[in-house]
């Protein structure tokens, strides 16, 4: 039988049954709106296709709380009125626990997870190095734009930092709900999670609360839900770390996870002629010089951003083996990694292509990924 007609007698006789036509699917419209007070010290915008802007405007003022609640509870600089978040905890830190919030130490623990899968490469417990590194990077970037060069903090100041580092000072009591750092010198640095975990926590609310096709965008730490309407996968630019553009775009099916990681944020150039970034190596307790860029594509955020921090520290070769532990740990989340570096930086034996002035390094099935 034809499926497109049904004869008239056939509708008849299950008119009974409802020989109905389907609802119409509601039209959609497509509304986008950027936050620049939402915390993270980034930009949070939403994309959404809802039937009305006020349903759309309803879904960014949850995603624009959201994100302020996990940046509050994130945050190790500021303290905020009746809330204990990770400055709390490193405030207190050789005193006494802190009750926290089950979302911190569901956040630790995911660190703690991927401390182990990277053989210590990501390591939120290196609070006490980056420390140092932020105030040198603050004064940098202010002496910079007074048109002249930072400081570097010595290898002796960050090698005594180095010592109140590792999780064996971290003391986490999950039926008391509390962290406690055992040693005064201890400190936190979540930098590395906190945004993706958080991006990923809003992508899930959203969906619960009933958006159907969106993005939420955090400064470049992007989580889609579904398709677009239609089935369009969405497109999505990999920065180019010059600041031309996008070196590639990348088209995203269903409900993704995309995370980049890159020398071109939070620099500041120095007196002894280099240039220093955020991403803080733990092997050398300097910023890593393997890349320039790092993203990965997978369905956790949270995950995403931690893979992003390690591998940019990491070899490509360790780098590897750190996406294959991560593929037997969780076989039921896909993973794809693409690696931006300077031609000379390419290992001997691997092939890449090019990219601008950059290499490019991809997983097998990357490519698959890049819109044509």
């Amino acid at each position: 039988m034809n499926k497109k007609w049904m004869p008239l007698a056939l509708c008849g006789l299950l008119m009974l049954g409802g020989c109905q036509s389907r609802p119409k699917e509601p039209e959609l419209t497509r509304y986008s709106n950027m936050a620049l007070d939402a915390g993270f010290d980034t930009v949070m915008t939403l994309t959404g296709y809802t039937e009305t802007e006020d349903q759309f405007n309803q879904y960014f003022a949850e995603m624009k709380q959201l994100f302020l609640h996990y940046n509050a509870l994130f945050d190790v600089y500021n303290d905020y009125a009746g809330l204990n978040n990770i400055k709390t905890i490193n405030d207190n830190a050789g005193i006494a626990p802190v009750s926290v919030d089950p979302e911190i130490i569901e956040l630790l623990n995911t660190a703690r997870q991927f401390y182990d899968l990277s053989e210590g490469e990501f390591d939120v417990t290196m609070g006490a190095v980056l420390k140092i590194w932020h105030t040198y990077r603050d004064e940098g970037i202010a002496q910079n734009n007074a048109g002249q060069l930072g400081q570097v903090p010595s290898v002796e100041q960050l090698q005594k930092a180095q010592a109140c580092t590792g999780w064996d000072k971290v003391e986490i009591n999950e039926a008391d709900s509390t962290v406690y750092l055992n040693q005064s010198c201890a400190s936190l640095d979540v930098g590395g999670i906190a945004k993706g975990f958080a991006a990923g926590k809003v992508q899930q609310r959203l969906i619960e609360a009933g958006l159907v096709h969106g993005t939420v965008d955090a400064g470049g730490n992007i989580c889609t839900i579904n398709n677009k309407p239609g089935n369009q996968d969405w497109r999505v630019g990999i920065r180019n770390p010059s600041g031309n553009g996008s070196l590639a775009i990348v088209e995203l099916p269903g409900s993704a996870a995309f995370v980049s990681s890159g020398d071109y944020e939070r620099f500041y150039a120095a007196e002894d002629g280099s240039v220093y970034h955020h991403i803080i190596d733990p092997q050398t307790l300097f910023p890593a010089t393997y890349y320039h860029q790092v993203t990965i594509i997978t369905e956790n955020s949270g995950f995403a951003d931690a893979l992003s921090t390690a591998l940019f520290t990491m070899s490509y070769q360790d780098g590897l083996a750190l996406i294959e532990r991560f593929r037997n740990t969780y076989p039921d989340q896909p993973i794809e990694v693409m690696w931006v570096m300077d031609p000379d930086q390419v290992p001997s034996g691997v092939t890449s292509t090019a990219a601008g002035e950059y290499a490019v390094i991809m997983t097998d099935s990357m490519k698959n990924y890049l819109a044509q």
